[in-house]
This record gives structure tokens, sequence and C-alpha cells, in this order.
């Protein structure tokens, strides 16, 4: 049966803010969450980007649900060594309740400490390369690795988890689902796509397919559209823009050309349960074991209440 969980947005929040809506989120039946790892926000209009690993520290002391990075890029602005002891750090303080979500990130993120932006392929080069160094050094042996892209001398994690945490791999297209497929416990991916679930489980069904998706809950459907196309209007840009652009400033023009009805064709907007219980039904019906959701806007404790009373029953029953 697929759970429901709750997607804490780093880019449109503060950290107390953040733990807050853990709470929420525990209180109207989340099951998990999910929490973004961002330097900058998409556009300057959502406003906020925390370092991921001081919140999740933070939810490790007020929430008891599982944590998971959706997701974390280990590849250009932090080194892997540094990812795998973040991780095992945070799955000690979670005390075993943490995944680690990876992906091949956004130039949006990793650019700022100089060096060109790498091509597609080279990024998942990288990332399995990131893997492989997170695996060994979550063993506790001391480690030197010489490698294409990384080089790790004489590292040993002392703070360790009694196993160590899952690492599920992002995945959009076929080349990276491959990937997933070859170095992943899990599979993250923020469409219902069937397809990418088949592909990455192959033989092995018992692996995990992780959904996430943005919605707006507001009393007036109207209203929720406009604030979903004021805050995320990038969830609308076509092919590689999102991975390629450097700055919020250049996701801010490229999104002028992004209506609203783009975005309430993509988002589930406003107060009709049953819109957004069809798209949660959607990742049901793909196969996906966990959908985390996000509501976009202010209006957080409205949405709790929505989802635990008319929309959550609608695809728990």
């Amino acid at each position: 049966m697929t759970e429901f969980g709750y997607f804490l947005s780093c880019e449109d929040f503060r950290p107390a803010q953040l733990l807050r809506q853990a709470e929420q989120a525990e209180q109207a039946g989340f099951r998990s969450l999910w929490i973004s790892d961002h330097f900058h926000p998409w556009i300057g209009r959502q406003g906020n980007s925390p370092f991921v690993w001081g919140v999740i520290g933070a939810l490790s002391r007020t929430s008891r649900l599982p944590v998971e990075t959706a997701v974390t890029c280990p590849t250009v602005r932090v080194h892997p060594a540094v990812i795998a002891q973040a991780a095992a750090t945070s799955a000690v303080l979670l005390e075993g309740r943490f995944r680690l979500g990876l992906g091949s990130g956004e130039a949006l993120n990793e650019h700022i400490v100089g060096g060109s932006w790498p091509a597609a392929d080279v990024r998942l080069e990288m990332l399995e390369e990131a893997v492989e160094v997170i695996r060994l050094l979550l063993t506790g042996e001391e480690v030197s690795h010489r490698g294409r892209h990384y080089t790790v001398e004489n590292a040993r994690l002392y703070t360790l988890p009694e196993i160590p945490p899952p690492i599920d791999i992002s995945a959009f297209g076929p080349e990276a689902t491959d990937l997933a497929a070859r170095i992943g416990d899990g599979l993250i991916t923020m469409a219902p796509d069937a397809d990418a679930v088949r592909r990455f489980r192959g033989a092995d069904g018992s692996r995990p397919a992780y959904g996430g998706l943005k919605v707006c809950w507001a009393r007036d459907r109207a209203e929720a559209v406009r604030t979903a196309h004021r805050l995320w209007p990038s969830m609308r840009l076509p092919g590689e823009l999102q991975q390629v652009l450097p700055t919020p400033t250049h996701f801010e023009r490229a999104t002028e050309l992004v209506t609203e009805d783009m975005v309430a064709e993509a988002v589930a907007c406003g107060p009709d349960p049953e819109e957004h219980a069809r798209r949660l039904q959607a990742f049901v019906d793909a196969g996906f074991d966990r959908v985390h959701i996000s509501q976009i806007g202010s209006e957080q404790q409205g949405f709790f209440e929505f989802y635990r009373d008319s929309v959550l029953p609608l695809v728990m029953r």
C-alpha cells in the first residue's frame, strides 16, 4: 500500500517554519518527510535556502518521522566524503530513520564554487563515483580512493549508525534511471512514471520507488493558481533548463514565459479534494511505494487539515 509523506521546501521557508511543518505533518497522518537541499532558491520570490544538514539535526529532536534528502548533490559543491559524514551523523541522530537521496544536481546550486558545469553524461559519471566513495566510507573502514573525479586520502568515519542509511537515486530519463537501477537502494522521481519504476526495478521488484509533487491548497482555486504561479513557475520550464541555468535571476527571466494556465495544468490547485486525489492516485497506479506532497505558499495549516480530512482518505481507502 502506498504511503504518503510531506515534502519540506527549504526554498520557501525559514528553519523554524520547516520544523513546525514537520510537526503538523505528523499530526495530520503523514508518514515521512522529504527535505530539499539547495544553496539558492529557484527564484528570489521564494526567499530562503537554509543549510539542510542543520535543519535535519533540529528535525531529529522535534519529529519522530523518517527523513530523506530530496535530493542532495554530492559531486561539485560538497565533496562526497563530507556528504558521507553528514549522512552518517544524520542517521545516528534520527536513530536509523534517515535515507540519503542523491542526484546529479543543478548549476543553480553547484556552480557557486567556480569552474564549468559538466555535461549530463559527466554529471552521471561523477554521481556514480561519488556514491562509491560514500558507500566505502559508511563501512567505517579507512578509505583511500583515487578515481577519475575524486580523491580521498586516509579518511575514516568514526560516528556511524548501526546500519548504513539507504541511498536512493533521483532519476529523470532512461540513462539516469539505469544508473539508479545499478547503484541505488531506491528510486526518486517527480513524475508518476510507471515505465521508469519498471525500468528501475527490473527483475528485482523489492526496491522502493518514491515520488514527489507540489500542490497548492486554498479556499479559492484562482487564488491558489496565482500563488503557485508566483512561487513555482520554474516547474514548467522545458528540457534541461532547470539543470543548466546558473542563478535565480536567470530563472526569473526564463519563467516570464510561463503562464498561470501552464502552472494550473501541472499542479493541483484549490479546494477540490478529487483533483488532489487524482494527482496522488496517478503515483499509486504507477507502483510508487511512497509519495511526498509539498504545499506551495503560506496556507500550511489549512492544507494539513484538508489533506487529513478530505484527500488522504480518498486514496487510502
